[in-house]
């Protein structure tokens, strides 16, 4: 059943209003996936905050058009799903990835991030980005480490004289 013009216009703005505030975008090619298959991905992405859709390609070329995602416009060719991460830039990446080694007729044709447009197969590098939380634990761990040190190091004289103090007491006490 085709869409009317209304309908069209409605799909457009909130696929513009997604892709203004997501941090990446892939486009997948869902050829062959079931509706079981389709309605679990659908699931997950809801599960990790991925807004994921099934648009025309001509809608979604309007919708990305003056978006950090308008460099998809020349690969969204075939039926693709558009995945966009809502909340880190590596989610939908994520999803994807995780989703397409169980079932391989999901393919990866585009990846967009920060306006610059990539190859399908940059995904699984995106995939491996750290999530918020873990950024924030590496950047925590990474301040504290010279902290930890320094303060080891001026423990260690302490530490040596007692452990040197304790071996004396040993000794003589053997002897």
């Amino acid at each position: 059943m085709a869409l009317r013009l209304d309908e069209k216009k409605a799909i457009v703005e909130e696929v513009a209003a997604v892709a203004a505030t997501a941090h990446s975008a892939i486009a997948a090619e869902y050829r062959g996936l079931t509706v079981v298959e389709l309605t679990e991905l659908r699931r997950n992405a809801r599960e990790c905050g991925v807004y994921l859709r099934v648009v025309k390609n001509s809608l979604a070329r309007r919708a990305v058009k003056g978006t950090d995602f308008a460099c998809m416009q020349e690969g969204l060719v075939g039926p693709l799903m558009l995945a966009f991460s809502m909340e880190d830039p590596g989610s939908a990446a994520r999803l994807i990835s995780e989703f397409s080694k169980e079932n391989a007729k999901l393919e990866t044709k585009v990846v967009a991030i920060g306006g610059q447009l990539y190859d399908g197969s940059e995904l699984e590098r995106l995939s491996k980005l750290p999530t918020y939380d873990q950024a924030v634990s590496i950047l925590m761990s990474v301040m504290k480490a010279p902290i930890t040190k320094f303060v080891q190091t001026m423990a260690e004289p302490h530490a040596k004289l007692v452990r040197t103090v304790a071996a004396v007491k040993a000794q003589k006490e053997a002897a």
